[in-house]
């Protein structure tokens, strides 16, 4: 029943500095920049009325304080989970592309593959993080049939979702775009996700910030 099927605003988190340096953030904990924290209000803006009746965040401080300024425009509570968290990079943490081709030629080969089974030294493969990401957005959507709920979490989280809703393989080259701030609206009902609109940056358009600078670019590291 179309009314029993569960509305999901799927929210990649605001720009942090590492973003900004192309860095690869993984489980690192760090936290929004100047520009984030204005993307975060002006996203909290947009999405004030959109009816949430559940706030869902990675625990990771980016995502976190992303969700923070939505709880703070909506009244809703935050609920954190750690299945929402971006994909363990391991020994890539902290170093660019750049930085990886060099000192790890042969493993960067098999990561701009996608290679399913690869994993950095310490990290996940791309496989379990897909099945890990996909299984905590399952859960907590299946909880709220009929109901409108967010979950803000990070740029690979939202490569997991548009591929479980289009079906595209996990091999696939991305096609779609991942900013940050952006609103990524799916269904979820018993056939699993559906897309409805991706990559939604309008409300970062058109508005200084509060101190007068630019929003910065919209897509940088994971």
């Amino acid at each position: 029943m179309p009314d029993r099927l569960t509305r999901i605003i799927a929210i990649r988190h605001g720009q942090t500095a590492w973003n900004l340096a192309a860095r690869i953030q993984g489980h690192v904990d760090i936290g929004l920049d100047e520009t984030g924290l204005w993307q975060a209000r002006r996203l909290a803006a947009a999405v004030a009325d959109a009816g949430i009746t559940a706030l869902y965040s990675s625990d990771l401080q980016r995502a976190l304080q992303t969700a923070q300024a939505v709880a703070a425009r909506t009244g809703l509570s935050v609920v954190t989970d750690a299945g929402l968290r971006e994909r363990g990079f391991g020994a890539f943490e902290g170093h660019t592309h750049a930085d990886i081709e060099r000192q790890w030629p042969a493993q960067a080969l098999r990561w701009r593959r996608r290679d399913p089974e690869f994993g950095a030294e310490g990290g996940e493969t791309l496989a379990a993080f897909y099945g890990r990401a996909v299984a905590c957005a399952t859960r907590l959507a299946a909880r709220h049939p009929g109901e409108s709920i967010a979950l803000v979490a990070h740029g690979g989280v939202m490569d997991c979702l548009y591929r479980a809703a289009t079906r595209a393989g996990l091999q696939a080259p991305r096609t779609w775009q991942l900013a940050n701030a952006s609103i990524n609206r799916l269904l979820y009902g018993p056939e699993g996700f559906a897309l409805v609109g991706w990559n939604d940056a309008l409300h970062l358009d058109g508005a200084e910030q509060d101190d007068g600078g630019d929003t910065g670019p919209q897509e940088r590291a994971a």
